[in-house]
């Protein structure tokens, strides 16, 4: 079983701040630094160095090398990203003094993923793989249904929250990877609690199996035949920026290994640990073997 990521690409510009600017404020970064970011690509990467067999589709622009290095050189196939003329998409990311993040992203390449490029990537499709999909590229509502009809199954990160998330069948979904708000925003829920979230999501999606991510309040896992919690692995903080894609495509990973559920939870839950305590998105997900020597010690 493979999964095929047709997903984000962007360069992140990383600005470390006191605190994060206010409406009318001017500051001044402690630090500045530039990455390889974008929710797919760091979902890929963390797929890849979970010991998935990851394929990734996408775009970048003229500036997008370093892009396609660091996929290639975690084991990333990039047969699928395509070279466009232009810019590739990129962040803007606030980090502040506790670690916590606010991103702005411009579209670039990644708003130039078209039908055409997803026809030809969803023909290495085999029934019982996996495709993955966020919310940061043209064209989703399009490849959810063609994967779906190619036999695969449907993984959706439905972020950023936007009015692009009307054109995607969420019906087709089997698996969602949220956060509260991104629950709140699908379920229709009238809050970000999570209880009342998940039943939200339970009615509305009910065939469907769900990952809810709370942050430092740990993350459930429900479908129609159980619910398991999970507690986060307790580490300093220094950057959260990659901290859900990593747990997203460890979660994936396990997936596709058959691993059972409990161990699938704790072992992307270590991965996100390990992230959150390393600065820059793709740079801070870790190896499998690090998550390995993690659990071993904190056991």
């Amino acid at each position: 079983m493979k999964v095929l990521n047709i997903g984000s690409l962007n360069i992140d510009r990383v600005y470390e701040v006191e605190h994060f600017v206010k409406p009318g404020e001017t500051i001044k970064t402690t630090h500045y630094s530039e990455a390889c970011g974008g929710k797919g690509l760091n979902q890929s990467i963390a797929l890849a160095r979970s010991g998935a067999e990851v394929y990734h589709v996408g775009a970048v622009g003229a500036d997008g090398g370093m892009l396609l290095d660091v996929l290639k050189t975690s084991g990333v196939h990039t047969e699928g990203v395509r070279i466009l003329p232009g810019a590739s998409g990129h962040a803007v990311i606030q980090v502040d003094v506790s670690g916590q993040n606010n991103i702005i992203i411009c579209g670039g390449a990644n708003d130039s993923v078209s039908k055409e490029m997803i026809d030809e990537a969803v023909k290495k499709i085999e029934t019982g793989d996996i495709v993955l999909f966020q919310n940061e590229i043209s064209n989703v509502g399009y490849a959810v249904r063609a994967a779906k009809e190619a036999g695969a199954k449907v993984a959706l990160n439905p972020s950023p929250i936007n009015e692009n998330l009307a054109s995607i069948p969420m019906d087709l979904v089997d698996y969602f990877l949220v956060n509260e708000i991104e629950g709140k925003e699908i379920s229709g829920a009238e809050t970000e609690e999570p209880e009342i979230v998940m039943e939200g999501l339970k009615k509305k999606f009910p065939n469907a199996a769900v990952v809810l991510t709370l942050g430092d309040k740990g993350s459930w896992y429900f479908d129609r035949d159980k619910c398991i919690r999970q507690e986060i692995y307790k580490v300093k903080t220094v950057d959260t920026t990659a901290a859900g894609d990593t747990f997203c495509g460890y979660f994936l990973s396990g997936i596709t290994k058959n691993m059972e559920m409990h161990e699938i939870l704790k072992t992307a839950s270590a991965a996100s640990a390990i992230a959150v305590s390393k600065k820059g998105a793709a740079p801070s997900i870790p190896t499998y073997e690090e998550v390995e020597e993690f659990l071993k010690e904190n056991q």
